[in-house]
């Protein structure tokens, strides 16, 4: 149970200027500080934390919402953290009982890890689905996929955005829009003169990171995945949908390597929005 003066202390609304102590406790937890990512998170979404009168954060998450501002479609919920010094103690549980009441009727996911999924359960949250993580230097070998992609350019985005929402179920243009600014590439996948795919590789510490991965099919995936480790020397690293499972079994095959599983979870919905078949992986499992 929370000690009094954890229960006393306020919950208030993260921005861009508690991105260090963000970093700072992602650090604290044995996590990469993850910056960059984190810079993204509190700029699109919306951050909560309570402060440690010590300095710092007692702890912290972020939630992304999609659709109309006003009345979202989905809240992803992502980066739930408790400094150590902390943990046990009850304050993550009630960090999240506020952020689903200050959601409403919002449907919500989430990807919970093994440690966590326990407390979403006690909250209401029902596993739907994995995703298991992959990293790893990828090698190019086997025939090479037959889908043409490119760099995607500025006349694109529109088709990308249709592309996305169509795939995603909801509509994550603030998102989207960011990703050329964001990401290291940005590529489509192209077939008889449409748009059918597409996917972002982001730099995340010493990894490039594939997602959102979204395609007409494995094929076309596998050519967006092989495109963008073509155009680095670092390690690439994704969430995919176990579905997936001849994406995943190629993609180990050129050297990506199993690194962990996730939960994907929801609350107040069945399962999540949109097509799956076409959406391989998330942008992170932070915001769905």
């Amino acid at each position: 149970m929370p000690t009094a003066s954890h229960t006393a202390l306020p919950i208030r609304r993260l921005t861009l200027r508690d991105l260090t102590a963000c970093a700072d406790l992602s650090e604290d937890r044995g996590w990469p500080r993850e910056e960059h990512k984190w810079g993204l998170l509190l700029a699109a979404g919306k951050g909560y934390g309570i402060d440690d009168p010590g300095g710092g954060l007692v702890t912290a998450c972020v939630v992304t919402e999609y659709g109309p501002r006003d009345r979202p479609d989905l809240g992803a919920i992502g980066m739930v953290l408790v400094a150590e010094r902390h943990a046990r103690q009850g304050v993550g549980r009630r960090l999240m009982h506020h952020v689903v009441s200050e959601m409403g009727p919002t449907p919500l996911t989430l990807h919970a890890t093994p440690y966590g999924r326990p407390l979403y359960e006690e909250l209401g949250f029902k596993a739907v689905g994995r995703a298991e993580m992959l990293c790893g230097r990828f090698h190019p070998g086997g025939p090479e996929p037959e889908v043409s992609t490119r760099a995607a350019t500025a006349e694109d985005l529109i088709s990308i955005l249709r592309l996305d929402e169509e795939v995603f179920g909801a509509d994550r243009t603030h998102i989207v829009t960011r990703l050329p600014a964001f990401a290291d590439q940005l590529r489509v996948a192209e077939a008889q003169d449409r748009i059918v795919g597409y996917a972002a590789a982001w730099p995340n510490m010493d990894t490039l990171v594939v997602g959102p991965l979204i395609a007409e099919d494995t094929e076309t995936a596998k050519a967006l995945l092989a495109s963008l480790a073509a155009r680095t020397d670092r390690p690439l690293r994704t969430d995919i949908d176990v579905r997936h499972e001849q994406l995943i079994t190629w993609a180990k095959e050129r050297g990506l390597e199993s690194v962990a599983f996730n939960a994907v979870m929801t609350y107040g919905i069945t399962e999540p929005p949109g097509d799956w078949s076409r959406r391989f992986a998330p942008l992170t499992v932070a915001a769905g």
